[in-house]
């Protein structure tokens, strides 16, 4: 049966349509959408596929999606904002913004430290239940209490959960309105650029607009060869390891369908429990690509996003992943391992099971991807990597198109 495709490619980023299409056709796709802007215009807006449990109700243009970390971008698009706005500094200790965070040998970290998870805090010794995670003076305590589990800046450990916990707390304190982070990206970045981009599923927004989540089975993984689904599998099954510290507290994330319930979905917490569409996260990133003229974010901003990533004191492979993924303000940057956009200038945040977006300020580059159907990857996932690789060979092909007819011209213009 002909799985449905909608949107389009404009002329010169047909590979991309094409390769969206291949992805249901070889790549176990089920629904998703894809977006990219380049040099400011929208060249590229697919969806397609099914939505729903029982694969009977067509992927929509407006349809909504759990983004997981992907929303750890829009998360610190917010803290640039932030930044830009002149009330946070990325070098000022957090404890200068939030003094309780000192406790416990903390009082020396500064925000750079903790947005590139150098902090030691990717877990909390306490269990965060959905309890704590709606009681806010309760989960403000444990975040402030918790001991690092190494030396700051020495080591780095991708925060999962508690990122953006932090940054939420954060934010509350230096805003001048007290706003949480989810209500700070929605007023500020979301309703000023008609973004449909959400961190917790608001009450509004009806279940059948949402994407159903189809989480991985361990039968996919062994039968699709290459995966990350054996490291995946060795941190799920080892309670002490720092993967499941980190991925699986809360303890409600240990069962993927939980993220079907709107229990979870409403929960605002900027790691993992956003919801949106490829168009919103490449809108969201085309902003700071162009300038920033919307939002008025200032140069400097701009330049400390796009700036090299500074590597903890011991090594560069992150404790919890146990891969090469550099960390810079809250955003992954490019490195060996996941190697997206023109060069270190590009800066954006994945989402487990295939989720992905990023700016690329070189070649003027605004991508978002987002999928119901969990891959089996940490990082590079097939679908969001072929997708990836065809924008770039698209451009590619443009600016060789270019060269080629400026050679004409000035030949011509010579004879």
């Amino acid at each position: 049966m002909q799985v449905p495709i909608f949107g389009y490619a404009k002329d010169g980023f047909e590979e991309v349509k094409t390769t969206f299409e291949e992805n249901f056709k070889y790549r176990h796709e089920v629904g998703a959408s894809c977006c990219v802007y380049y040099k400011g215009k929208k060249v590229v807006d697919l969806w397609g596929g099914y939505r729903d449990k029982n694969k009977k109700l067509y992927w929509e243009e407006d349809t909504l999606c759990i983004a997981f970390s992907t929303t750890k971008g829009m998360s610190s698009l917010a803290f640039a904002l932030l930044h830009s706005k002149g009330l946070i500094d990325y070098d000022e200790k957090v404890a200068t913004y939030w003094p309780e965070f000192a406790y416990n040998g903390k009082e020396n970290i500064t925000i750079r430290q903790l947005l590139a998870h150098q902090a030691g805090l990717f877990s909390n010794d306490k269990k965060l239940s959905y309890e704590v995670l709606t009681n806010e003076a309760e989960l403000s305590d444990c975040l402030a209490k918790q001991k690092p589990y190494w030396k700051p800046g020495d080591e780095q450990g991708y925060h999962a959960w508690t990122i953006a916990m932090y940054q939420n707390e954060i934010c509350k304190r230096v805003d001048p309105l007290k706003k949480t982070l989810a209500q700070f990206y929605k007023s500020e970045i979301a309703d000023a650029l008609g973004i449909d981009f959400h961190i917790g599923l608001p009450d509004n927004i009806p279940l059948h607009r949402v994407a159903h989540l189809f989480p991985f089975f361990p039968t996919e993984a062994l039968n699709g060869g290459n995966s990350d689904f054996g490291a995946i599998m060795r941190g799920i099954l080892n309670p002490f390891s720092t993967f499941y510290k980190s991925l699986l507290n809360p303890p409600f994330a240990l069962n993927l369908n939980n993220f079907n319930k709107r229990k979870y979905m409403a929960l605002p917490i900027g790691s993992a429990l956003g919801y949106g569409n490829a168009r919103s996260i490449a809108q969201s990133y085309n902003e700071f690509v162009m300038g920033g003229r919307n939002l008025r974010i200032k140069r400097e901003t701009l330049n400390l996003l796009e700036a090299a990533p500074i590597y903890p004191k011991k090594g560069r492979e992150d404790v919890v992943l146990h891969v090469d993924i550099p960390f810079s303000l809250g955003f992954a940057k490019p490195s060996t391992y996941q190697n997206f956009g023109a060069n270190y200038r590009s800066y954006g945040t994945f989402g487990a099971g295939g989720s992905g977006g990023f700016a690329d300020p070189e070649k003027q580059v605004a991508f978002g991807y987002i999928m119901n159907k969990m891959g089996t990857h940490i990082a590079n996932d097939p679908r969001e990597l072929a997708l990836r690789k065809a924008v770039y060979e698209c451009i590619f092909e443009i600016e060789q198109k270019k060269i080629t007819e400026v050679v004409t011209q000035v030949s011509n213009t010579s004879i």
